[in-house]
């Protein structure tokens, strides 16, 4: 057996006490992680009429604590393995809830994006942590399936529920209330998880190569950023260079990686077939998923007329069908194998993709429903398996690194499928014809984005401005159909692929002994 598919586990803490106690304290994390990513976006109206940002100051606030995180994961997942992930956990959700207060109380726009830009440092302690703690406090596997499997449909959730409680305090307090939620949510993780979560770490890490720390740092941002802004703005020169850079300071990271008698990222870890398809499968979906999650929302409340709190709780399908999958997945996946239930998962995304392709503006919430709820049943079994296989194929003294492995690969394939898909639906949506009549500068307001069009619509009268919105809503939705579609094509081609790369590769059974 390989080093990396051996790791025995001292049979004196196979049941460990309060171990799901402490998952429940994990579980908070993630979910307040998840909550903060997806929350900004309702609040983005009230908080520019209060700092009054630039265009480039407001894509600065929405974008620096997803750059960050991404840059961050893998230095972070390292450092846990290193100084300790319980250490690194508490410490990192100290500093989440104060600089929570931050950005709650922030009075001008480049306080903002410091505030957003330190959250994202916490955040990035806190994902690896989190799933690198399952992999070392639960050593019989079914019982980590199960574990796994409760930490993702935490995740699932908190992305749902993020815009439930967002239009919920935003109509009843001021934005900054969206960021003092996670006070008192911190503040229970640490005091429980002092007592109950065990300390683990790698116990010959080697030292943390500051350099590798940057180069991450460096490639993640540029190439995420590039990315972003080539979909958002089109080609350009500092975008080409942040792109160049980015991608040559990561091709940089890993040859380091491979000289270093102790590399912040075991590069060995890409050998395992399984780890390495579960990966790939990972950052693909979301790719494709991104899409569809980031331009339903404007779907719902710009194209349907659904309020903020109205369009959150009509996406609770998707949380819903993600929950339950995932509890069920590792079950399922012993049952009949890992490959048929994360390509069968894929598959089920793809072909609601797909049906979305088909929607219009006046298309039922019943159907629009029933494809979220699919949706989240595909994701909860795909991403709580590959999970699963991600941990269980590494030394347990790696699972920070290879938590954070995931978890970058969710952050990108998010940055690419924004990018991508995003780029389809503007592409599209920038090409309708205005009515006759509307004035130049309403016309170049209204092409910027659908939120631009019903603004500009509002300097109109009549019929005029109707038009204006109907014309607006049509090519929206036929960008949104578009991007299905690709995201469709993206879904179903990994679910192929996934069959292939995850070949023989079967969930651990009870405890792991020599």
């Amino acid at each position: 057996m390989s080093s990396i598919e051996q790791h025995p586990e001292p049979p004196t803490e196979l049941r460990r006490p309060g171990r799901w106690i402490a998952l429940s304290v994990l579980v908070l994390a993630v979910l307040l992680v998840a909550v903060d990513a997806t929350v900004l976006g309702l609040a983005t109206p009230f908080l520019s009429e209060d700092l009054e940002p630039t265009g480039t100051q407001l894509l600065w606030i929405g974008d620096v604590y997803s750059f960050v995180i991404a840059g961050l994961l893998v230095s972070m997942g390292s450092l846990g393995d290193r100084i300790g992930r319980k250490k690194l956990l508490l410490c990192g959700a100290t500093a989440f809830g104060a600089v929570s207060v931050l950005n709650a109380y922030a009075m001008t726009p480049e306080m903002m994006i410091l505030a957003r830009a330190l959250l994202g440092v916490a955040g990035a302690t806190l994902m690896p942590s989190t799933l690198a703690l399952i992999r070392n406090i639960f050593h019989d596997a079914r019982e980590r399936s199960l574990a796994i499997g409760i930490w993702g449909a935490a995740a699932s959730a908190g992305a749902a529920v993020g815009p439930v409680v967002g239009g919920f305090l935003l109509e009843h307090f001021w934005w900054g209330s969206v960021f003092l939620i996670n006070l008192p949510v911190m503040a229970v993780l640490v005091v429980v998880g002092i007592k109950l979560i065990p300390e683990s770490k790698n116990p010959a890490p080697g030292p943390w190569d500051v350099i590798s720390v940057g180069l991450s740092l460096v490639g993640m941002i540029g190439v995420v950023y590039a990315i972003k802004e080539l979909a958002a703005h089109g080609g350009s020169w500092p975008v080409a260079l942040a792109g160049v850079g980015g991608a040559a300071a990561l091709f940089w990271f890993v040859h380091r990686q491979f000289r270093l008698p102790a590399p912040l990222l075991d590069m060995r870890l890409f050998h395992h077939r399984g780890f390495s398809g579960a990966v790939l499968a990972d950052l693909l979906t979301i790719l494709g998923l991104s899409g569809l999650v980031f331009f339903l929302s404007q779907f719902l409340q710009l194209v349907q007329g659904r309020g903020p709190l109205e369009a959150g709780l009509a996406e609770l399908p998707a949380a819903v069908g993600a929950v339950t999958a995932g509890l069920l997945a590792g079950t399922t996946a012993r049952r009949f194998s890992v490959r048929s239930v994360v390509s069968g998962g894929l598959g089920a995304i793809g072909l609601s993709l797909a049906a979305v392709a088909a929607i219009h503006k006046e298309t039922g919430y019943p159907l629009i429903g029933a494809l979220l709820l699919v949706v989240g049943v595909g994701a909860g079994f795909a991403f709580t398996v590959t999970s699963d296989v991600i941990l269980s194929s590494v030394p347990k003294e790696h699972a920070g690194s290879a938590s954070a492995v995931s978890e970058t690969a969710y952050e990108l394939g998010a940055a690419l499928g924004i990018a991508l898909l995003g780029s389809v639906v503007t592409g599209v949506y920038q090409g309708f014809a205005t009515p006759a009549g509307v004035p130049a500068a309403t016309s170049s307001a209204a092409h910027e984005s659908l939120g631009g069009a019903v603004e500009a619509a509002k300097t109109l009268t009549g019929q005029q401005g109707a038009d204006l919105v109907s014309a607006a809503q049509d090519a929206f939705v036929d960008g949104l159909r578009l991007a299905s579609a690709v995201g469709a094509v993206v879904l179903l081609a990994t679910a192929v692929a996934a069959w292939f790369l995850l070949r023989g590769q079967e969930l651990e059974e009870g405890i792991v002994h020599d």
